[in-house]
C-alpha cells in the first residue's frame, strides 16, 4: 500500500501495515440450493469472490479531517459520563467488573435488538450489511460503503432482530469517515436504541463483542479483545467500496483514513456498519474494515484483524448527518510525509511537515516546514497516515497538543483546529 502525492492539500505517506485493508461490505447473497449445506457453500463462495485487497492510494486532505473531544477521560478504563449530543443515546460508563468476567449471554440479549441487517438493492447491484439503532426516531448508523454504491434509486431495507423488515431512506452520508445514517420509514414504537459507551475509556486487552450480519447471517455475535488503539488504517476505493464489489463504480478513489480500534473479534463481509460493544453492552465502535492477506487470491475472510471506527467519532458525525445530512471536518493545514528526527542519541519516526498553509491553524500555532510531529495529545504519531487519522478523529474547533521535534529538540505546540472547505471534506 504505497502512498501517492496529489495536488492542493493532499499528503504523502507510507502506510503502517503490511496487510492491505478492505471495507467489509457489501456482501452479495448467492443462490442457495438448500436451507443448510447449500446456504453455507454459497456464502463462503461469495466471500472468496470479494477477496482482492484495496489499493491504498494517496494520503488525503491537508489534515482536512475531523474528530471529537467529547470525552475528557484518558485510557485508564474510566469512560466519560457526559451525555451525548442530540440524536443519540447517553454515554454510559464502562464497568470494570464486566471486563474481568464478561457475561456474553447477557450482553447478547441486551444488544441484539439494537443491531439491524441492511439490504441495498439497485438496478444492477445489491448487497447486505449491518447497522445500529441510535434513537427511537428510527435513525440507524452504518458505513457509507454499505449504502452508497447502488445508485440514487436503490431500495434500502432494514430488518430488525425480530425479523420484521422496514423500508429506509438515507438521512446523510459522509464518505471521508465512511459513515452514514439511515432513517427507518414509520418505525415501530418499541425500537430499542443501543446504549452508547465511550471509546476514550478503552484500553488494549479489553474484551469486546462484534454484532452484525456477516455473510447474510443476521444476529451473529463474535468475541475477542481490543488488539490496539489509534491504529492508522487506510481503505481506498470509489466511495470507500471494494473494487471487487458489485457496487464498485470505477470512479476516482476516495481514501478513507481512520484512527481505528483494532480487534480480534471475527468480522467478515456483511459485518460493516455493525456494533462493536464492550463487556457491559455499550457501543464502542462501528465495524468497518478488515486486514487481508496481500497477494493471495480468494482470501477476504477474517484473519483475526478487524477495524472499527471509534464511537466517539461516529457519534458526532452521526449527529451532524441527522441534523444536516452532511458533516464538517477539522483542518490543521499541513502537508506531511513520513519522516524521522533525532533527539540526542534517539531517533524518532513521525509526520514531517513539508508545507504549512498560510492562515491555517498550523500557521497560527507556529508550526514550520521541517517540523516532525510525533504525538497528538496522548497518542503517538509514527507516520503521516497516523497524523491524518488522529486529526480526522477530532472535532472542528477542538484544541490539540502536538508533540514536535525541531532542530533536535522536543517541544509541545497547541493548535485549535479549523473547518475544512467542503470540497476537501
Amino acid at each position: 500500500m504505497s502512498g501517492e502525492q496529489g495536488g492542493g492539500d493532499h499528503l504523502d505517506k507510507e502506510p503502517t501495515m503490511d496487510q492491505p485493508t478492505e471495507p467489509l461490505m457489501p456482501y452479495t447473497p448467492q443462490p442457495r440450493r438448500s436451507r443448510r449445506r447449500g446456504r453455507r457453500v454459497g456464502e463462503l463462495t461469495a466471500v472468496s469472490l470479494l477477496s482482492a485487497a484495496l489499493a491504498t492510494g494517496g494520503t488525503w486532505g491537508a489534515l482536512t479531517l475531523a474528530s471529537d473531544d467529547a470525552g475528557d477521560s484518558g485510557r485508564d478504563g474510566t469512560a466519560s459520563t457526559a451525555g451525548a449530543s442530540s440524536g443519540t443515546a447517553d454515554v454510559q460508563p464502562v464497568s470494570s467488573a464486566a471486563k474481568q468476567a464478561p457475561d456474553w449471554n447477557a450482553v447478547t440479549e441486551e444488544v441484539a435488538p439494537s443491531v439491524v441487517a441492511i439490504g441495498v438493492h439497485g438496478q444492477t447491484a445489491g448487497g447486505e450489511g449491518s447497522g445500529v439503532i441510535l434513537d427511537e426516531d428510527g435513525h440507524v448508523v452504518t458505513n457509507n460503503h454499505v449504502v452508497s454504491g447502488a445508485g440514487e434509486d436503490a431500495k434500502i431495507t432494514v430488518t430488525l432482530d425480530d425479523g420484521a423488515t422496514y423500508a429506509a431512506t438515507v438521512a446523510g452520508t459522509d464518505p471521508s469517515s465512511d459513515l452514514a445514517v439511515l432513517t427507518i420509514t414509520d418505525p415501530p414504537e418499541d425500537l430499542q436504541p443501543i446504549s452508547i459507551g465511550s471509546s476514550d475509556g478503552l484500553t488494549t486487552g479489553d474484551p469486546v463483542m462484534a454484532v452484525g450480519n456477516p455473510l447474510g447471517l443476521a444476529g451473529t455475535v463474535t468475541t475477542g479483545i481490543i488488539s490496539a488503539l489509534d491504529r492508522p488504517v487506510t481503505t481506498s476505493s470509489a466511495e470507500g467500496e471494494s473494487q471487487d464489489s458489485p457496487f464498485a463504480s470505477g470512479e476516482e478513489s476516495t481514501p478513507v483514513v481512520t484512527s481505528a480500534i483494532q480487534t480480534s473479534a471475527a468480522v467478515n463481509p456483511g459485518n460493516s456498519g455493525g456494533a462493536l460493544v464492550d463487556a457491559s453492552g455499550r457501543l464502542v465502535g462501528i465495524n468497518s474494515s478488515i486486514a487481508t492477506v496481500g497477494g493471495s487470491s480468494g482470501q477476504s475472510g477474517s484473519i483475526g484483524i478487524g477495524f472499527a471506527i471509534p464511537v466517539d467519532q461516529a457519534r458526532w458525525i452521526a449527529d451532524q448527518l441527522i441534523e444536516d445530512g452532511t458533516a464538517e471536518h477539522a483542518l490543521l493545514g499541513v502537508r506531511p510525509t513520513d519522516g524521522q528526527a533525532s533527539v540526542g542519541s534517539a531517533t524518532h519516526s513521525g509526520a514531517e511537515i513539508t508545507s504549512v498553509s498560510e492562515g491555517s491553524p498550523a500557521a497560527d500555532a507556529g508550526l514550520e516546514e521541517g517540523d516532525l510531529i510525533t504525538g497528538v495529545d496522548d497518542a503517538p504519531v509514527s507516520s503521516a497516515e497516523s497524523l491524518v487519522g488522529l486529526i480526522h478523529a477530532r472535532q472542528v474547533d477542538s484544541s490539540v497538543t502536538l508533540t514536535v521535534i525541531r532542530d533536535g529538540e522536543e517541544r509541545t505546540v497547541k493548535a485549535t483546529l479549523g473547518t475544512a472547505p467542503a470540497s476537501d471534506a
